[in-house]
């Protein structure tokens, strides 16, 4: 059984490894080519400005995406650096980033970097559909018909994409740590022993999950579309750019109301679209893959205890 007064924690797959975050930390661990575990650890800066958009409902979905951008960044980098790298040769990573100097990522930052990709990609999967949708005008016109036939392609390119990028062999482990990630937390908020046997049993879906969150702009974009006209092309184009931070923040408060009622037996079927595109989104892990995203875990929750003292 579940407690209800459970510290929430959230995580993230990255390369060979996995990522968890919690209140005042990020810890990630990844398999080395030697087959050890090696960690990296980000203390969570607390801004006072973000901390209070975090508390006002339809703020702070926009603000949990850029904080969950900015911080997987960096350990999506570190584990990106040292993927294929003999450990002895772990000097030649520091002997890069000496020559990266200079460049733009330099400038920008890597956190930069991460939100901007985000907004771009946002603003492309947004912008296609709606291009698309505007051919179809003489067979779908009214607006009604539009956003439907916008939303479907929006769904369409979302499923195509992800399974297409599914089937190469580096996305498919990430999407089998991504499951060993969601077994974990199943695990902890569960209350089961942190072992490989027990974190297997687990499932490898969560109603907390960022693809579910992403199927949801989908579904609540296409209802809060409904509202506006679709017709200029040019302020359709427009309204949709002005409204990707409202989808966010719907969204996001559809994704953490599908979670709290997740035990509802009658509303626990409002998470179960997301919960179904987790299923191209994360595959079956190995125990290898397993321990882990349990060292991981597990080195999240010594630090922040060691934080405490």
């Amino acid at each position: 059984m579940r407690e209800k007064n459970k510290a929430v924690y959230g995580g993230q797959a990255i390369v060979e490894g996995v990522m968890f975050g919690g209140k005042t930390h990020t810890v990630s661990a990844i398999r080395r080519t030697n087959e050890e575990i090696q960690y990296y650890e980000e203390p969570i800066h607390i801004n006072r400005t973000m901390q209070k958009l975090k508390k006002i409902p339809f703020v702070r979905g926009v603000v949990a995406i850029i904080q969950a951008s900015i911080n997987g960044s960096k350990h999506l980098n570190y584990s990106t650096e040292r993927y294929g790298i003999d450990p002895k040769d772990d000097e030649k990573i520091a002997i890069e980033r000496e020559k990266q100097k200079g460049t733009l990522a330099t400038y920008l930052g890597l956190s930069l970097l991460a939100v901007l990709s985000f907004i771009v990609g946002k603003v492309i999967f947004t912008l296609v559909p709606v291009l698309l949708a505007a051919t179809l005008k003489p067979i779908f016109e009214t607006d009604f018909q539009q956003v439907v036939i916008e939303s479907i392609l929006k769904l369409g390119f979302l499923l195509i994409y992800i399974y297409l990028v599914s089937l190469t062999p580096f996305i498919k482990r990430v999407f089998m740590y991504h499951g060993a990630e969601h077994k974990v937390i199943n695990a902890y908020e569960n209350n089961i022993p942190l072992t490989i046997e027990g974190v297997q049993s687990q499932s490898r879906l969560h109603y907390r999950c960022g693809s579910s969150f992403i199927l949801f702009t989908v579904i609540v974009g296409m209802f809060i579309y409904f509202l506006v006209p679709t017709s200029p092309l040019w302020l359709r184009i427009v309204d949709r750019l002005l409204l990707i931070p409202v989808v966010i923040g719907v969204s996001f408060e559809v994704l953490q109301l599908t979670n709290k009622v997740r035990n509802v037996p009658i509303l626990r079927w409002v998470g179960y679209p997301g919960l179904w595109l987790q299923l191209l989104t994360t595959k079956e892990p190995t125990d290898d893959q397993v321990e882990v995203s349990i060292a991981s875990f597990n080195r999240l929750l010594e630090v922040e205890k060691n934080n405490k003292n």
